[in-house]
């Protein structure tokens, strides 16, 4: 199956597809730095570094029988629960973009990709009336679907929504698609095992990539769990290694990036301080000046790479900052995969 990526960033959705079996002929992306991320690991594809606006124009010489899939993740910002969800943000346009792309190539299937508040909050209502309305103008039965990246070997607790198009008419293809993704589901990860494939903090295999000083916050807001709310100033949580880390986001390389506790990612039996100081606050048990201890420290880069599932070997380019904003901004590798394969499993549900 060939087909033509959009808003391809650091190629995270791409290398899901890649596994999946999918051929990528041609990709898109407007940040310099991911486009170079993008090269570097996919050197068979050509990318157009340029505005969608613009980029468009040369797809004309593509036709269904060149391509058989559109897929891509329209910038989220204005849809975000984490952004401002302003329905006049110039980024939300951006899906009408996916779907003029759609028209030209007219593809057997495509999967457009977002956060997941634009796939169930009220307030996204019509947009989300109107993508299946404009879908459907263009020959297309579309359905959008929530899944957990957690849920797919991804030691991640992402939700993204998928909105899936297809040409045919069989309204079971949506029973034939949630089976398919159903079957592909995989026991959880966790971030132990995670982290400690990459290797220790601090050596070549995985050096220290963020400075951003840790400081416990002056006012903390409490959760109930130790791995919520704000303990420590900015907006970077402790990881709980037992589980699965909450979405990493894009805002990474300073304050924002989740803090590690090395000594425990090291040692399970060793004293959990996190959550001994979290019960301390919660009991008001506080009698002394408390201060961070030096084994707690911030999430690298080969680390955020790794929860995000790319390939260890993936090369970025760009600097810190814009190198976790790239990860951030990826879908993980492992979910991709499992979509990929099950619009390409959906092809003998086609009536």
């Amino acid at each position: 199956m060939n087909a033509i990526s959009l808003f391809s960033g650091a190629g995270g959705m791409d290398i899901g597809f890649e596994r999946a079996g999918v051929s990528i002929l041609w990709a898109n992306e407007f940040n310099s730095d991911a486009v170079e991320t993008y090269r570097t690991n996919h050197p068979h594809t050509y990318v157009e570094h340029a505005d969608i606006r613009e980029a468009k124009k040369s797809l004309y010489k593509y036709s269904s029988k060149d391509i058989q899939l559109v897929f891509g993740g329209p910038p989220c910002q204005g849809f975000s629960v984490a952004g401002k969800m302003d329905p006049t943000d110039e980024r939300s346009t951006m899906i009408w973009e996916f779907f003029d792309v759609v028209e030209m190539v007219s593809p057997h299937f495509f999967v457009m990709e977002n956060v997941k508040a634009l796939g169930e909050l009220t307030r996204w209502k019509q947009v989300r009336n109107k993508i299946f309305n404009r879908a459907k103008e263009l020959g297309y039965y579309c359905f959008s679907r929530i899944l957990n990246a957690a849920d797919f070997g991804v030691p991640q607790k992402r939700e993204r929504v998928f909105f899936i198009g297809v040409r045919s008419s069989d309204i079971n293809i949506e029973n034939a698609f949630d089976a398919i993704v159903e079957s592909k589901k995989k026991p959880r990860s966790t971030l132990r095992d995670c982290l400690l494939s990459v290797g220790v903090a601090g050596t070549p295999e995985n050096p220290l990539s963020c400075t951003a000083k840790i400081s416990l916050a002056t006012n903390p807001v409490i959760r109930k769990s130790p791995y919520a709310g704000m303990l420590f100033n900015g907006m970077g949580r402790p990881l709980d290694f037992e589980g699965q880390s909450n979405t990493l986001p894009a805002s990474m390389g300073g304050n924002k990036t989740p803090i590690v506790d090395e000594r425990l990612l090291h040692d399970p039996s060793a004293e959990k301080w996190v959550e001994k100081y979290h019960e301390s606050l919660v009991n008001n048990s506080l009698n002394q000046e408390v201060s961070v201890p030096n084994f707690l420290r911030r999430l690298t880069i080969k680390e955020a790479a790794a929860i995000q599932t790319f390939p260890p070997d993936y090369i970025f380019r760009g600097g810190k900052s814009s190198i976790y904003r790239q990860i951030g901004n990826a879908v993980p590798c492992n979910l991709a995969q499992c979509v990929a394969e099950t619009v390409i499993e959906l092809e003998s549900h086609i009536k």
